[in-house]
């Protein structure tokens, strides 16, 4: 089940003379999640939940916390009025009015205000012409991480036709700077002079290597390497750096072997 956190802290009004803004909308990731999954799920975009949270990649990992919304609630104390609460929050009074369905100035302490980011602010930009259905991608192409969320839509898409085998695994993490690693996968791939490859080790019996798969959490990649203790269902991921590689820790995921 996810566990969504919202706090208000217009409770803390009770017992403080300041004015308070509540935590925005949160959730713990669970396993299995992606940015993509989690967008669809709140109908916020990718790049929004990227933004609220200062994310440089689409990787994200089990139990962390997210934003999922810009919102807050504030709460007005004496002295306040719409327009020293819109300086505070870059929010135009004609804004907060509309949002919260005010007639008119009049403001009084102990009132709760809804108050969204100046991106809430601005007007609508103009819908964008409908453009052709895009043609699906060759399949020996290899979506980087940054691509990861602009093909995101295939974690329900792929299509059962396409999917040669699915197996549950267990996966761990690689960078191409640790000890004793040549930074260069069995079937020749540069991993240093490439970081944003998305490839995984495998125990070539169970996934052939240059196997085109999608992973849960992880998105699109190739089987390009091997590993000692990558045997039977297992996978390394590689993930450029060494404190995201220890984040992603060891869990079971989904792999989806295409054809």
């Amino acid at each position: 089940m996810k566990k969504t956190i919202f706090s208000l802290a217009a409770v803390a009004a009770l017992t403080t003379t300041a004015g308070i803004s509540a935590q925005a909308e949160e959730v713990v990731v669970d396993k299995g999640d992606t940015l993509w999954s989690l967008s669809q799920e709140h109908k916020v975009s990718v790049e929004d939940i990227k933004n609220w949270n200062n994310l440089t990649s689409d990787i994200i990992f089990a139990d962390n916390t997210l934003k999922i919304s810009d919102e807050e609630v504030y709460t007005v104390v004496a002295g306040d009025t719409l327009w020293s609460i819109g300086e505070k929050f870059d929010a135009s009074v004609e804004h907060i009015s509309e949002k919260n369905g005010l007639s008119g100035d009049v403001i009084h302490p102990g009132q709760e205000l809804v108050i969204f980011s100046d991106a809430d602010n601005a007007s609508p930009a103009p819908a964008p012409e409908p453009k052709p259905e895009a043609k699906p991608e060759p399949k020996d192409q290899n979506p980087s991480v940054n691509e990861a969320s602009a093909s995101a839509v295939a974690e329900n898409d792929v299509s059962e036709e396409g999917v040669a085998k699915e197996l549950t695994v267990t996966a761990t993490a690689y960078t191409a700077s640790c000890e004793g690693c040549s930074g260069t996968t069995a079937t020749g791939v540069d991993l240093i002079a490439n970081p944003d490859k998305k490839v995984i080790a495998v125990d070539p019996s169970v996934i052939p290597l240059g196997s085109k798969v999608y992973v849960e959490g992880y998105g699109y990649a190739t089987a390009e390497d091997t590993g000692g203790a990558i045997k039977g269902n297992r996978i390394d991921v590689f993930i450029p750096t060494q404190d995201a590689a220890v984040s992603f820790g060891k869990r079971e995921v989904n792999v989806k072997v295409l054809n």
